[in-house]
């Protein structure tokens, strides 16, 4: 005698009842388990463990509604209002403890926001960019998906037989955890196979619980017996292997070979770097009003290392901007994030900028930059708004770089081939963009200065040598040669065609990169600050307008951007004071003539239009936020909806085949299992294989229903009687069938009805699953108890 894993209990809603306990500590510590893989995955959105309190209680709350709902025996409607009550009630102390009076007791601002929350914090945490705060409210999205996840699948785990189900939930999860995540995940491995491992021990311990709660052995019957156990094991293998797929399914998804994509890369609004001036308009003015301000200091700056501020690789006739072209563009600015630049090769690097006086989106930084730490009063804010490219190593601040501000960041410093090291090497076959606004007779000039040189390297550095040995240094400041300000077409013009050139970095720096691109070589202009060589050595190097610079960038095959420097020595000024044109100058034929160029102390300030007909990115951006959440929150319904959809579609299928069967006594008899199948979703205990006769009497004492014996008779007579029924006897026959199915739904109530639409009884009657689907009767009852019970219940109902 083998006692029973459930007690009997009434039929009544409330009514509790007596759950194994070690088969319901085992399901509770599987399901925290499983969403404990997914709770872990959320630790790089957030950067840290600022949100395991959330998201913990939420799962501890979320385990503790599905007990009590298996426990009492409470329907769908009574576990879900008590979800959202826990909500309201807890959310304030775990996921908004800022709002909550003493950071426990929801205030109406508290509740406001988890109301609002519901529909708005997944906008808010996909439009920030991560880590993200958690005392911004983004705890919300782990509270709230962790408490429904933990309620949905302890339920399922608790009240299925076939606890295999509960995977299912456990996985989307998963899955909207990597969606609303980064694409870089926390621990992508792990989280895989501890998911896997999780789920198919889970369902063999209790598998093997209840092969070995239902083994009963009978003298004389051991066929029977194994034969039970031979279906057993193929039952069990069956679950494992559906539990195997599921975890390692999630491990492929946890774990990809590939980069994933996340929501995150779609929803962001596209940064848009033309709504910024270029950084060379501003040259002379650093250079005039900055020469000894310390704008910034920057400490730990490797020797021979290059402060960066941006790169430049579009022209436009006025002035060098960055470009919105192709792969890997200078616009292609991402936020900021930890790993960046994963394939820079060479020394790393750790340096400290503090600023001082500078003002300016751009943000000084060296080498290619793999993380950045800002600190400060202003931490925050910079962090959400900084971004950089690393294919041109150029970090920018949309808040805006101020006194006050600092940040660390780690970096790879490129190493500076040699000439001999590039003697065979290639121009790299990089997409510039097109240039604009070059005058034609610039073409000629470069190529009479490479007419000597055999290699890229070569042409490279003869171009150089052409500007900083041929020309002067002057900044036209006061007592100084006069160089007019800005590198617009007709300045940059002007400086290659006079008898001595003179200018600064800027005219010098745009001149070689325009020379340069006349002969295809990928160049690109850079503007930055380095110490003098006697400053080298100093721990500490302080940035002003003095050493400020522009040079020239060119790609390599194999060695990467290759720095140079065209412009003179300072100490190399012209001994006339006065710039003239070449006696034979060529006839210089531009393009449309590029805007008047303003006076000489100062820089041209010409607004960028170039996107003024494109559509806006913010728009664009926002377009593609909704569309993923409204297609998410699309998809997350039909998900939920898609068991009720298909169980509705096979019964309407099953009832439509029945009704078209070829014979009218098959059709008569279809009718008839029709009717049964319905009270049988209603909770019926019709034995399988029982006579029409049989199947009514039940029928009609459960239902009240006396029509039910006489439609049986009339059963037998057309499907076992001489004559097959006519045409008219079919429809009378499915006509009084729906009558009796309508009149038990209309003495119903909602609940009842609802459950007998989505209840599985009928379609799997007779298999080895349909033990399961007793959800709210643990055990089975004899044929008159469960029809009292009915009556019972449907008088109290009425």
């Amino acid at each position: 005698m083998s006692a029973p894993a459930r007690v009997a209990a009434p039929n009544t809603p409330g009514a509790a009842v007596s759950i194994a306990p070690r088969r319901t500590a085992l399901d509770l510590a599987a399901t925290a388990a499983l969403l404990l893989v997914g709770i872990v995955g959320f630790w790089p959105t957030f950067g840290g463990p600022g949100y395991l309190f959330a998201a913990l209680g939420a799962l501890a709350l979320g385990v503790a509604i599905a007990w009590l709902g298996a426990r009492f025996r409470w329907g769908i409607l009574i576990v879900a209002a008590l979800t959202v009550a826990t909500y309201f009630v807890f959310g304030g102390a775990l996921a908004l403890p800022h709002t909550a009076i003493a950071g426990v007791i929801p205030s109406l601002d508290t509740l406001q926001q988890l109301g609002l929350g519901v529909v708005t914090s997944w906008k808010r945490l996909l439009t920030t960019v991560a880590p993200v705060a958690a005392s911004d409210g983004h705890l919300i999205v782990p509270f709230l998906l962790t408490l429904v996840a933990a309620v949905v699948t302890a339920s399922l785990a608790l009240r299925l037989r076939s606890a295999g189900w509960a995977l299912i939930p456990a996985a989307a999860y998963l899955g909207l955890q990597i969606a609303l995540g980064t694409p870089q995940p926390a621990v992508p491995i792990i989280q895989g196979v501890v998911f896997a491992i999780a789920g198919v021990v889970w369902l063999a311990v209790r598998q093997a619980w209840s092969s070995s709660s239902g083994a009963v052995s009978l003298g004389g019957e051991d066929s029977a017996s194994t034969g039970m156990a031979v279906r057993r094991v193929v039952a069990g293998g069956a679950i494992l292997a559906v539990a195997a797929t599921a975890g390692f399914a999630a491990a492929a998804i946890a774990a990809p070979a590939a980069p994933r994509y996340v929501l995150r890369d779609a929803v962001i609004p596209p940064f848009d770097i033309k709504q910024y001036a270029s950084p060379m308009q501003g040259y002379r003015g650093y250079v005039r009003d900055d020469a000894s301000t310390t704008l910034f200091t920057v400490s730990g700056l490797p020797v021979g290392a290059r402060v960066r501020i941006a790169t430049m690789d579009a022209y436009d006739g006025t002035v060098y901007n960055v470009s919105d072209e192709g792969a890997g563009s200078s616009s292609a600015f991402t936020p900021v994030r930890a790993s960046m630049s994963a394939g820079a090769t060479g020394t790393p690097a750790t340096v400290r900028v503090d600023i001082g006086d500078y003002d300016g989106v751009w943000m000084p930084e060296v080498g290619a930059v793999t993380n950045v730490t800002f600190d400060g009063a202003r931490a925050d804010d910079l962090r959400r708004s900084a971004h950089y490219n690393e294919s041109t190593e150029t970090g920018v601040v949309t808040s805006t770089l101020q006194t006050g501000d600092g940040y660390t960041m780690s970096a790879v410093l490129p190493t500076v081939p040699s000439d001999t090291s590039l003697a065979n090497s290639r121009f790299a076959p990089v997409r510039m963009p097109k240039q604009e606004g070059v005058p034609q007779e610039f073409a000629d000039i470069a190529a009479k200065a490479v007419a000597d040189a055999n290699t890229p390297i070569e042409q490279a550095r003869a171009l150089e040598q052409m500007l900083s040995k041929g020309g002067f240094f002057s900044h036209g400041l006061e007592g100084e040669v006069l160089s007019r300000a800005g590198h617009g077409a007709a300045r940059i013009t002007t400086l290659l065609g006079s008898t001595q050139m003179v200018g600064d970095d800027e005219q010098y720096a745009t001149a070689m990169a325009l020379l340069a691109g006349e002969l295809g070589m990928p160049a690109r202009v850079v503007m930055g600050f380095y110490p003098a060589e006697d400053q080298a050595q100093n721990p500490v190097f302080d940035a002003t307008g003095d050493n400020l610079h522009a040079w020239v960038e060119v790609a390599f095959e194999g060695a990467g951007w290759v720095p140079f420097d065209p412009t003179p020595p300072k100490d190399q000024i012209p001994t006339d004071q006065t710039t003239k044109p070449r006696a034979d100058p060529k006839p210089q034929v531009l393009q449309p003539p590029p805007p008047e160029q303003q006076p000489a102390d100062l820089p041209p300030t010409v607004p960028d239009e170039r996107a003024t007909d494109d559509p806006s990115p913010l728009d664009l951006g926002l377009l593609l936020m909704w569309i993923a959440i409204g297609g998410g929150i699309l998809l997350l319904l039909a998900l939920l909806a898609a068991p009720f959809i298909v169980i509705g579609a096979v019964k309407a299928a099953r009832r439509r085949r029945r009704r078209a069967a070829e014979r009218a006594a098959d059709q008569i008899s279809g009718g008839w299992d029709e009717l049964r199948d319905r009270a049988v979703d209603y909770g019926t205990p019709v034995r399988l294989g029982a006579t029409h006769a049989e199947d009514a009497a039940i029928i009609a004492t459960a239902f009240g229903e006396p029509r039910v014996t006489t439609l049986a008779r009339r059963a037998d007579v057309d499907v076992f009687g001489p004559a097959e029924p006519t045409a008219s006897d079919v429809d009378e026959f499915w006509r009084q069938v729906d009558e009796i199915v309508d009149g038990i739904g209309e003495r119903a109530t909602f609940r009842r009805r609802l459950a007998a639409r989505l209840s599985l009884r009928s379609l799997l009657a007779g298999t080895r699953f349909s033990r399961t689907l007793s959800v709210l009767a643990p055990v089975r009852r004899s044929a008159a108890a469960e029809s009292r019970s009915i009556v019972k219940t449907e008088e109290h109902d009425d």
